[in-house]
C-alpha cells in the first residue's frame, strides 16, 4: 500500500527505469518461448524427440508447430520431396520359369501417415537422400522378383493394371517399414531372352486382324442385307402400284366393252331382236372371261411375289454376302423376265380380245344393213303394189322362178343318162320302151312350179300353165279260173 507513493516520491526517472526493465523482461520473456517454438513447412516433417509425452521415441508433425523444451527435447526435419528410383531388373524368374526383363522406374517419399511418420523419424532421420534411395532400391529389387515369380508372362504383359496392383500390393507394405510410401509405379517395357512376348504380341495382332476382317465382313453382310431389303420392298411396292393401276384400266375397258356391247344391242330391234341378244350375251360372256383370266393372272402373279419373297428372305439368312449379291442379280434377271413375258401375255390377249370385238361388231353391223336393206326393199315393194301383200309376195316368188327352173334343169343336166342301166321285161306294154318311161316318171318327180309356189302360200297367174293330172291307173285283170 506504500508502494506507489515511494514510486510517486521517487521522481519521474526512476518511474521510466522501471518500465524499461519491465519492457526488456518481457521482450526477453517472449524471444525465448519463440525460440522454443518450431513451425513445420508443408514439404517437411517436423520431429521432437527426447522426452515427449506417451513415452514414444519421437513425436512427428506435419504442419502447424510445436514447443520444444530446452534441455529434455530437440527437433530435425525429414524432407517430403519425392525420390525417383531405377530399377533395371533383368533376368527375373516367372511363373512359368521364363527369365524376363522388367525395367522400371519408382517414385518414393517420406509418408505423412502419423503411424509411417514414426517409422521415418526411428530408420531416416539424420540421413542422406542417397543412403535412403539405396535402402529402397534394395526393398523394391526383392518385392519385384518376389511378384514376377507369382504371375505368368500373359498376365504381366497383357493385364498391366493388374500387375501394377500386385507390385503395390508387394512393395508398399515393405516401404511403410521405413518409413516411405510408393507413389507411382512406371513399368517401362517387358522383354524376355526367348521373344515368347514377342511371339504373343504377333499372336495378338494377328488375332486382331483377322478379328477386324471378320467384323469388316459382317458389317459388310449386314449393309448388302440391308440394301438388298430396301431394294425389295421398293420392287414389290412398285409392283403392287402397277398391278394396281393395271386392274383399274382393265376394270375401265372391261366397262367399255360392256357399254358398247349394250348399246350395240339396244340398237337391234325387231326381227334381229334374237340375234341382238345373242350377240349381247356372247359379248357378256367374252367380257367375264376376260375379267376372270385377269383376276386369276393377277392373283398368280401376286401368289407367285409371296413365294419369291419368302423364298427371297431364305436365301437372305442361308447366303454369304457375295452369294447374296449374285442371287440378287439372279432375281432381278428374271423378274424382268417374268414383266416382258407378262406384258407379252396381256399384249396378245388384248389383241385377240380386241379381234373378237370387232368381229362380233363388223358381222353385227352387216347383219343390220343387210336387214335394213331388205326391210326398206320390203316397204317399198309393199307400196308399189297398193298395200297388197299377197301380190308383191307373189312378185318375190316370181323373182326366184327363174332360179328355181336353173336348180331343176341342173339337176336333169348333171343326170348320166349313159350310166344309168335299165332291167325291163322282155313282153312290154306297146306304150313306149322302158328308157323312155324312166325319163317321164323323172320329169314328172321334180316339183312342178305351181306345187312350188303352192307350198310358199302363193298362187301363180294361170298365163303360166298348169301340169296335167295323171289319168287313173287301170284295173288289174283278174287271171282265168282253172
Amino acid at each position: 500500500m506504500h508502494t506507489l507513493p515511494l514510486l510517486a516520491d521517487a521522481g519521474p526517472s526512476a518511474f521510466i527505469f522501471i518500465l524499461v526493465a519491465l519492457g526488456i523482461v518481457l521482450f526477453v520473456s517472449f524471444a525465448t518461448v519463440a525460440r522454443f517454438y518450431k513451425r513445420c513447412p508443408s514439404d517437411r516433417i517436423l520431429v521432437i524427440y527426447g522426452k515427449v509425452k506417451g513415452g514414444r521415441s519421437a513425436h512427428c508433425i506435419h504442419g502447424g508447430g510445436a514447443f520444444v523444451v530446452p534441455l529434455i527435447q530437440d527437433y530435425a526435419y525429414i524432407s517430403l520431396t519425392p525420390m525417383t528410383i531405377n530399377i533395371p531388373l533383368q533376368g527375373a524368374l516367372s511363373f512359368q520359369n521364363i527369365r524376363i526383363n522388367v525395367p522400371s522406374t519408382f517414385t518414393v517419399g517420406v509418408s505423412t501417415d502419423p503411424a509411417v511418420m514414426v517409422n521415418a523419424a526411428e530408420r531416416l532421420l539424420g540421413l542422406r537422400s542417397e543412403a535412403i534411395e539405396d535402402m529402397a532400391k534394395e526393398i523394391i529389387f526383392g518385392q519385384l522378383r518376389l511378384t514376377v515369380a507369382s504371375l505368368t508372362i500373359e498376365q504381366i504383359n497383357q493385364d498391366r493394371e493388374s500387375f501394377l496392383t500386385e507390385i503395390r500390393q508387394n512393395v508398399e507394405p515393405e516401404l511403410n517399414k521405413i518409413g516411405l510410401n510408393l507413389i507411382n509405379v512406371n513399368i517401362t517395357d517387358i522383354t524376355d531372352e526367348s521373344d515368347y512376348i514377342e511371339s504373343i504380341g504377333k499372336k495378338a495382332a494377328a488375332e486382331a486382324i483377322n478379328k477386324a476382317k471378320v467384323d469388316v465382313a459382317k458389317e459388310q453382310k449386314v449393309g448388302a442385307i440391308g440394301e438388298a431389303e430396301n431394294n425389295r420392298d421398293m420392287v414389290v411396292s412398285v409392283r403392287e402400284n402397277a398391278a394396281e393401276a393395271e386392274k383399274g384400266k382393265k376394270k375401265a375397258e372391261a366397262g367399255q366393252r360392256v357399254f358398247i356391247a349394250e348399246q350395240e344391242a339396244a340398237a337391234v330391234d325387231g326381227e334381229n331382236s334374237s340375234k341382238a341378244q345373242i350377240a349381247e350375251s356372247n359379248s357378256k360372256l367374252a367380257v367375264r372371261t376376260a375379267e376372270a383370266m385377269r383376276i386369276a393372272e393377277v392373283a398368280n402373279r401376286e401368289a407367285e411375289a409371296a413365294i419369291q419373297k419368302a423364298q427371297y428372305a431364305v436365301e437372305i439368312e442361308r447366303l454369304a454376302a457375295a452369294e447374296v449379291a449374285k442371287k440378287e442379280t439372279d432375281r432381278k434377271q428374271i423378274q424382268i423376265a417374268a414383266e416382258a413375258e407378262a406384258d407379252r401375255l396381256r399384249t396378245v390377249a388384248k389383241g385377240e380380245a380386241d379381234g373378237v370385238l370387232l368381229k362380233y361388231q363388223a358381222e353385227a353391223e352387216g347383219v343390220r344393213t343387210l336387214l335394213a336393206g331388205k326391210a326398206s326393199g320390203y316397204k317399198a315393194l309393199v307400196e308399189s303394189t297398193g298395200g297388197d301383200t299377197q301380190a308383191a309376195a307373189t312378185l318375190l316368188m316370181i323373182e326366184k322362178l327363174e332360179q328355181i327352173v336353173a336348180r331343176q334343169a341342173e339337176a336333169v343336166s348333171n343326170l348320166k343318162i349313159d350310166k344309168v342301166t335299165v332291167w325291163d321285161s322282155a313282153g312290154g306294154d306297146g306304150k313306149g320302151s322302158s328308157t323312155a318311161s324312166f325319163v317321164s316318171s323323172l320329169v314328172k318327180s321334180l316339183p312342178p312350179l305351181q306345187d312350188v309356189a303352192s307350198m310358199a302360200g302363193v298362187e301363180l297367174p294361170s298365163y303360166l300353165g298348169k301340169v296335167k293330172d295323171a289319168p287313173a291307173p287301170a284295173a288289174p285283170v283278174p287271171p282265168p279260173a282253172g
